[in-house]
This record gives C-alpha cells, structure tokens and sequence, in this order.
C-alpha cells in the first residue's frame, strides 16, 4: 500500500515517540501520511471534537515493527498482504461487521478476502482504500512505440534515469512476474532467481523509495524517465501539466487494497468504530477518489463521482473488473525471507 504524501521513515520514528503522550479519550489512530487528512472523517470529528490523535508509518514493515515492539494506537491502516503477519503475533481483535454502518456497500470482492474472515460476522480488516501500482513514465522521454511491460524498469537505454518503490510487495513482486516465478509462494530456487532479476536492476536505478513526493518531483524536472509509484502520482503529475502516463503493463498492473484494524489492546474501542463508519461515509471515499485517484472500498463512494472522472482516473465502478487483468497483491508465504534478500540487494549483495 501504496500512497501519496509518505514521509520519511526518521519522521514516522518521531511521530512513533510522541505517541505514548497520547491523551485519554482520544482514538490513536495509526496510518500512511496524507490518510489523516480530516476531510476523510467528517462526521468523526462533528461527534467528537478534538477527539483524534494520529501517528504516521512509512511503509506496512515499518508498521508493522512499531507495533509489535510496543507502541499500542487503538486502529491501524496496514495492507491486506500483511494482515495475516499482523494476526500470527496477537496484535489484532476482530471487528463486529454489526456495528459498520456500510458494511454492505463495500464491494462484495473485499469483504470476502480470506484473510479478513475472523468468524461470526467479524472481520480482522475493514477494507477502505484500493489502487494499482505500475510505472509512471515520461511520454516525451519514452519511445512512442515503447513495449508496455515492467520491463521498462530493467532497461538499459534508461539507466540512471529509473526509480522503484522500496517495499518487498512491489519491487521484489514484480521481478518474480518477469521471472515467471509465483510471487506468493517460492521457493528456495525461486527466490535465488527473483535476487538474480533484482541484482541485474540495481545499477540501473537512482533510487530504491516510498518518498512520492521526491519521485514526482524527478519526473517532473525530467531527471527521472520512468518510476515505479501508485495511482496518486499520476493524478499529482497530470495536474501540473507533466507530459506522464500512468503504463498498463502487459504483464498487468498491482492492485492493492488496505483497510483499518483494530488492535488487541485498543482503549477507545467506541471511538474507533465511530471513526470506521465516519471513513466509510460516501463522501468521505468520493474525496479519496476524487483527490488521490485511489478507488474507494464502498459502492455509494463510486455513486458520488461522475463516471468521466472514473474514465479519466481510469478507474472502473466495479473493483472485480480491474482485479480481472491485474495482479492483486496478496500474502506472501516467504515475505521475511524475501524481505532479508531484498536489503542484501540493495546493499550490494
């Protein structure tokens, strides 16, 4: 997952120290920064002013180390690839879908995840936020007749002038899909040869980063030809009149979705359901669509924006259209391995 506006991993560490001074009776909420933005929880705070603190993680790793050492938010906003990890340590209580006001309007391909069943109506996710991941390229720097494929970020006539994201769910998934090996679940051999697609990329790139911002602003000088990022960006670039196309690999695209989990030992659990149901008021997702160019997870969000703004954001009403010809990310059966190979590669090794 995948989103715009990221700080640095030293602000996230920051935000992660001031956290245990986190007043009683407000939700600690935990999330990507940008996803705080207030106009995203408007009815939570119209019932509950000044009742919100809000840390920033960035990346689900990143997240994920927070909180299994000992920083306790009430709600997080990991991805759904790392929901099952999160589950393993005990970090996680079920969410009763009862209590979700618009449990029904988010599209039925989400709400059925295997990993988010935790029985009896209760789910360990409540999924709001969905996008793809692909290569934003310069169209005046790319060739006209240039081969739609992940494999523009291997190419050589670019080197220098490429930039990935650094996150094992991306980079790491996509050598696997140009190896032809299954991303989410390898083996030993496998892994070898997807560190052996990764090492052949390495000296191409001038970065490995899930700063957008920094991404956004070499594609937009022209120092960058070719980056991989999320929906957001494009949106971002288009907007400032950067000649950028957001590719449809042949290979299809990476789609993602991530939600709000509710931690074992939350305090403001009242609270927290409140804020669920204010983030999956319509309004709400239609500003996240709008604004970002993420899909929502509920249909009443899609109901709300003009089906040419879809066109344009090349989003389609239904989720399950997309998911068809792209390639969801999922759980990853070797993730820690995967994950350790991936440093040793950017490492040098």
């Amino acid at each position: 997952m995948k989103q715009e506006f990221l700080l640095t991993t030293s602000l996230a560490a920051l935000a992660m120290l001031a956290a245990p001074a986190l007043a009683d009776g407000k939700l600690a909420y935990f999330t990507w920064s940008g996803y705080e933005l207030p106009v995203f929880h408007e009815g939570y705070t119209a019932a509950h002013p000044d009742a919100l603190d809000v840390s920033v993680f960035g990346d689900d790793d990143d997240a994920f180390t927070k909180v299994k050492a000992g920083f306790h938010p009430d709600l997080a906003h990991p991805c759904y690839d790392k929901i099952a990890r999160w589950n393993a340590e005990g970090l996680l209580q079920p969410i009763d879908t009862s209590r979700i006001k618009n449990w029904n309007h988010i599209f039925k391909v989400f709400r059925e995840l295997p990993d988010i069943q935790a029985g009896d109506g209760k789910v360990w996710m409540v999924p709001w936020d969905w996008g793809n991941t692909s290569i934003l390229y310069r169209t005046d720097m790319v060739a006209p007749d240039a081969e739609m494929s992940w494999n523009m970020l291997w190419d050589p006539q670019y080197a220098g002038r490429l930039a990935t994201i650094d996150a094992v769910h991306d980079t790491p998934l996509v050598a696997a899909v140009l190896t032809g090996v299954n991303p989410f679940d390898m083996s030993d051999a496998d892994l070898e040869t997807v560190a052996n697609k990764l090492r052949e990329q390495r000296p191409l790139l001038t970065t490995y980063t899930t700063d957008m911002t920094s991404i956004e602003q070499s594609l937009a000088s022209g120092e960058l030809a070719a980056a991989m990022t999320w929906n957001a960006s494009a949106v971002a670039l288009k907007a400032q009149g950067v000649p950028v196309e957001f590719m449809n690999p042949k290979e299809g695209m990476l789609t993602w979705t991530c939600g709000f989990v509710m931690l074992k030992d939350a305090q403001n659990v009242d609270l927290a359901y409140d804020f669920i149901n204010a983030r999956l008021d319509a309004n709400s997702g239609k500003h996240l669509i709008e604004d970002y160019g993420y899909g929502a997870s509920t249909d009443s969000a899609f109901a709300e924006v003009p089906a040419e703004t879809l066109h344009e954001l090349k989003l389609p009403a239904d989720p399950q259209k997309m998911l068809e010809t792209t390639i969801f990310t999922g759980p990853m059966k070797q993730n820690d391995a995967l994950a350790k190979m991936f440093e040793r590669i950017k490492a040098g090794g």
